[in-house]
């Protein structure tokens, strides 16, 4: 998670410790043949302000009542003084980044609509702000708004073509809608930008899945690994391993990945895939009734399982 601080604003602080998190891609909108989720993108923090503030203003003052507020988790309190702000000073450049804030609070609050709104207050801004347009275009996928999330990394991409977080996401979210080619095209433009990008890496590696070429999706999935294991990579690396029916190496990865993960309920369904295959009934219904209390639904886990 990324941590700034600058001595004008310290607002953006409090709010990026929680607004980021596990806003990229959300879990239900990137269901991947047999439910194996791709590895989240970070959203990217609100871009840090560096206009200088003149600490006697009442707008200051709001401000600071602001980040009182969010150090105690009043987010509502926090909002009013953050949009009183705002209305005392409408001409103040830093009001980009005070409707960022008011978003990302929105956001953590489930109000996903308010912050479609204020985020694009804000990028009505500074248009060119790229972090915004990251942040949007996340609340939109959560929103299955996947056109207009599509648009916004398009525009980041324009705008700075050396973002591989945005061409990481358009592909993914291309390949769930079942346009390959332009999935594959966003993975090896990273490759021209990055040689080395384990991102590009692992979008091949989803991208040869979807395919159901398993061998070369295990390869794929294999040289992330080595670097940076998780759960979900070790997760999607087994799924390709019970379709090549090397169960012993399926085994060790549902076993590890459920070591990083114990709730995700996925990495249940693929161990009740591995029961399957070995004929332990019992096994598999176990892991099938583990899936759902770590919160799958029965039809989908059954479905998942081919029962």
């Amino acid at each position: 998670m990324i941590r700034f601080i600058h001595t004008t604003i310290m607002l953006a602080i409090s709010i990026v410790a929680w607004g980021q998190a596990g806003v990229a891609i959300n879990q239900q909108n990137m269901k991947f043949e047999k439910g194996i989720k791709p590895d989240p993108v970070k959203v990217k923090p609100p871009v840090d302000n560096t206009i200088p503030i003149d600490t006697s203003t009442v707008y200051f003052a709001l401000v600071d009542s602001a980040q009182q507020c969010i150090k105690a988790e009043q987010w509502q309190q926090a909002e009013r003084f953050l949009l009183e702000a705002i209305r005392s000073e409408p001409g103040n450049p830093s009001n980009s980044l005070l409707l960022s804030n008011i978003a990302t609070m929105q956001r953590r609050q489930g109000r996903l609509n308010e912050a479609i709104r204020n985020y694009s207050m804000a990028i009505d801004l500074t248009p060119n702000a790229v972090t915004l347009l990251h942040n949007r275009a996340a609340v939109y996928v959560l929103l299955d708004s996947i056109a207009r999330a599509q648009a916004d990394y398009e525009r980041i991409m324009m705008i700075d073509q050396s973002d591989v977080e945005s061409r990481y996401t358009h592909g993914m979210l291309a390949l769930n809608m079942g346009d390959s080619k332009t999935a594959e095209k966003d993975f090896e433009d990273i490759l021209r930008i990055n040689p080395n990008s384990g991102m590009a890496k692992q979008g091949q590696g989803y991208l040869h899945k979807h395919a159901g070429e398993y061998e070369k999706a295990a390869q794929c999935f294999s040289e992330v690994i080595k670097v940076k294991p998780n759960a979900t990579l070790l997760a999607n690396r087994a799924d390709c391993y019970l379709a090549t029916k090397r169960l012993n190496d399926a085994s060790i990865d549902i076993a590890n990945a459920l070591e990083l993960d114990p709730d995700d309920p996925y990495i249940y369904v693929l161990r009740a895939k591995l029961n399957k295959l070995r004929f332990n009934r019992d096994d598999m219904e176990r892991d099938i009734k583990l899936a759902i209390a770590h919160g799958l639904d029965e039809t989908e886990a059954k479905a998942l399982l081919g029962e």
